[in-house]
This record gives C-alpha cells, sequence and structure tokens, in this order.
C-alpha cells in the first residue's frame, strides 16, 4: 500500500481552530493515518515525501451546490448545441473544479450517474459527487424554461435524467421515486422562482406545504436520502423548512421568522452569493444573459448578501455552495470572498468550505477536515487563506490537490 507524507506545513485542519506550524500528514492508501507534529514524524521507509515548508495544508474543499453538466451561455448556443456536447464540456468543468482545490461537490442538476461512475472508474478526473439527477419544479416555475414565445429551452430529459416538471401530491410522489431510481443521493425542488427563469420571480411560491412534505416523505424511505430546495423568497424557504427539508440553497429574501425556523430545524443555508454577481459580470461583458435575468440580478444581489449577513449573525448553520455552472466551473472560490463581504471571518468562511460543508452532505465521517481515518482529500496553497483568502481566486495558488489518496495536480517545485 502506498505511502505520502506531507511534511513540515501550516496545518489548516477544518475543524476552526488556528493554524498549526510545523505539522506533518501521513497517508496511507486512500485513508490519513497520522496527523502529527514535524519532530514527532517517523517517516516511513519507501514513503513518497511531499515538502510542505512555508505551504498551508486544508482540508479538500467542499462546494454543496455546482452544475456539472453545464456553463450558462446563450440562447443560440442551448438551442444549436447537440444534446450529447456537453458531457464531452463537462469532463473539462469537473477538471477545472478539482484543479480550484474542491474534491467533493452536491451537484444540483442534470448530472447523471454515468458522470458520476466515469470519475468513480478514472474515466475522468474530478471531484467526488453527489447526485440530485434533475431539480423538481412546477409548471411554469423555476426549471420550466419555456418562453412565451413557445420555444422550450429546457434541458433535455433521457434514460438518465426523468422529467422534473410535477404539479400534485401524486405527481410529486411519482417524480421524487423517478429520481431515486435513476440514482438521486438527494433530491432536488425548486420551492420558489428564481432569476434565471423566464415566467417567474425568487419571491414567487412553489409547490405546496403537502407537495414538499411528499418529496422529505418519500426520501426519508431511503436511508440518508435529504431533500434539498432552491429558496429565494421568504414564505417559500418557510415552507421548505416547515417541510423538513434540509438545506435552504440561495436564501435572497430570507426574513427573521425564517432565520428562526432555521435555527430551530438545524436547516443548513446555502448562499451562492456567485450567482447573480456572476450574471451581471456576464452582461457587462459577452452579453450572453437572458435580459429578464440580468434585470432580476440588479434586483437581488444587495438584499441577497444582507440576508446571508443576517442569517450568519443569527447563528444559522452556512454551507460553502456557489451554483457553478451558471458561471465558470473552477471560479468557485469567488465565493469564499464574497462570503467574507457578508460578515464571516476567513476561518469561519474556511469551516463552511469543509468542516460544515461535509455535514451539510452528510459526509462529515469521510471528508471535511484533516484527521485520523478519514479519506485523503488535502490540499496545499502557497499563500495564507487567513490573511488573503481572495487570492484563492487564482487556481494556481492551489498548489497540490490530493482526492482520496492520489495527487490530482502538483505544483510544487
Amino acid at each position: 500500500m502506498s505511502i505520502t507524507v506531507i511534511k513540515n506545513g501550516v496545518l489548516i485542519d477544518g475543524k476552526g481552530k488556528g493554524p498549526q506550524k510545523g505539522m506533518s500528514v501521513v497517508i496511507e492508501g486512500n485513508k490519513i493515518k497520522q496527523v502529527t507534529a514535524l519532530n514527532d514524524l517517523v517517516i516511513p521507509e519507501d514513503a513518497d515525501i511531499i515538502d510542505a515548508e512555508g505551504k498551508y495544508i486544508l482540508p479538500g474543499f467542499i462546494d454543496t451546490h455546482v452544475h456539472m453538466a453545464m456553463e450558462m451561455g446563450g440562447l443560440e448556443e442551448t438551442i444549436l448545441t447537440p444534446f450529447s456536447y456537453r458531457f464531452y464540456k463537462s469532463i473539462h468543468y469537473m477538471r477545472r473544479t478539482l484543479n480550484a482545490g474542491i474534491t467533493s461537490v452536491r451537484d444540483a442538476g442534470f448530472s447523471d450517474l454515468g458522470m458520476k461512475k466515469a470519475v468513480e472508474d478514472g474515466l475522468a478526473a474530478g471531484p467526488r459527487m453527489q447526485l440530485s439527477i434533475n431539480p423538481l419544479t412546477i409548471t411554469g416555475g423555476h426549471g420550466d424554461n419555456w418562453n412565451r414565445s413557445g420555444v422550450d429551452t429546457t434541458l433535455q430529459t433521457y434514460t438518465g435524467m426523468p422529467d422534473a416538471i410535477c404539479d400534485g401530491v401524486e405527481e410529486v410522489r411519482k417524480t421524487v421515486r423517478k429520481m431515486l431510481r435513476a440514482g438521486a443521493e438527494v433530491i432536488k425542488v425548486h420551492a420558489t422562482g428564481g432569476v434565471s427563469s423566464p415566467t417567474d420571480h425568487p419571491e414567487y411560491t412553489q409547490f405546496s406545504q403537502e407537495e414538499l412534505e411528499v418529496m422529505v416523505e418519500e426520501a426519508a424511505y431511503r436511508k440518508g436520502i435529504r431533500v434539498m430546495a432552491h429558496a429565494q423568497g421568504a414564505e417559500g424557504i418557510k415552507n421548505a423548512v416547515r417541510a423538513g427539508i434540509h438545506s435552504i440553497e440561495h436564501g435572497i429574501y430570507i426574513d427573521d421568522e425564517a432565520i428562526e425556523l432555521m435555527r430551530e430545524n438545524d436547516t443548513f443555508l446555502v448562499p451562492t452569493l456567485l450567482a447573480p454577481v456572476s450574471v451581471l459580470e456576464s452582461a457587462e461583458g459577452e452579453n450572453s444573459m437572458a435580459s429578464y435575468a440580468i434585470e432580476k440580478s440588479k434586483e437581488v444581489i444587495e438584499v441577497h448578501k444582507e440576508s446571508i449577513a443576517k442569517a450568519h449573525r443569527a447563528g444559522v448553520k452556512i454551507a460553502m455552495g456557489t451554483d457553478a455552472g451558471v458561471f465558470a466551473h473552477g471560479t468557485n472560490l469567488r465565493e469564499l470572498g464574497l462570503l467574507c463581504d457578508a460578515g464571516m471571518t476567513p476561518m469561519e468562511v474556511l469551516t463552511a468550505t469543509t468542516k460544515t460543508a461535509a455535514e451539510c452532505l452528510g459526509w462529515e465521517k469521510e471528508v471535511g477536515t484533516i484527521e485520523e481515518g478519514k479519506l485523503a482529500d488535502v490540499i496545499m496553497t502557497d499563500v495564507d487563506p487567513l490573511a488573503e483568502i481572495r487570492e484563492l481566486e487564482e487556481s494556481e495558488r492551489i498548489v497540490m490537490v490530493m482526492k482520496d489518496g492520489k495527487i490530482q495536480k502538483n505544483l510544487i517545485r
């Protein structure tokens, strides 16, 4: 069994405590065998040694909200690009994500079981994936991209990607079962309208309380399956939390009542602050985004930041998630600086991107912190992330990426 020793670096272990200098990590196979001070390190024979002097050692980062099978483009591209082409493009999206130091993701829609298997079998390099398959939505809601011109730009369905538009309790129940049959490890629902949908608004409430409860009920029949909710308007957020949904995605118009409900129910909040920011940047550049998405992004961007700041001050559990796919994959870590702008400290942000994110996925026993017995997802940076967290936005500052004990990127000279 292969042994790798990362020695003499500054360790930020993901647990929220301060950095530890002169630390070493011993990896045996795909597991962390030992975390120790340099003075106590005994290097096994035949070990591969990585000198981490002057570098920072962290757990592999986790993005709890991505779309690995897509990258938002213009209407013409959506209509004219052959269906299978996006799978070939996703190979590059996954590699860029991994190069950014993100070793695990929760896919919030449109990646199928074949993509996950391709990564697991080594056909493509990418992060460990938790799949939702296709997000449930109502007719005319977020996720139903039927345009009033009559042109439908909703992503295609196929054997591994069942149709997700459903109305009424029994349709909802059957659709959840179809997603589970297709390999969903988490159920995704659009509990409100959204920024990028053509015929609704973020504050519009979607699905009844009973429909949301059925989703949670059906998911719970499978051990460990949870529900994540795209929820931007206050009423939709509260409906989702009352229904027992595990995590609120976006949370743009969160109010005090919603915050209290989330605290009472131990609900996670996944901010995705970067999503509306990136839409506006796209408008200033190539302008490939639809005009309705641009206008709604302008409307929500400041209130979104204020809502996340308020939730953080109240003690709501925040897990880092970005909505990558709405913008370019591999630029995910821009979210970290935005979370700091919303009042989180750099250490709180790093914990949200490691330990808390792992808890959100239900993977806290395997990943999220650097400690003995966990999977060897380890990254290294050449910059102090506590002092210069925005430097991590540049992928080259992530100088080493190890996933499952295997080095995926190494820029150390």
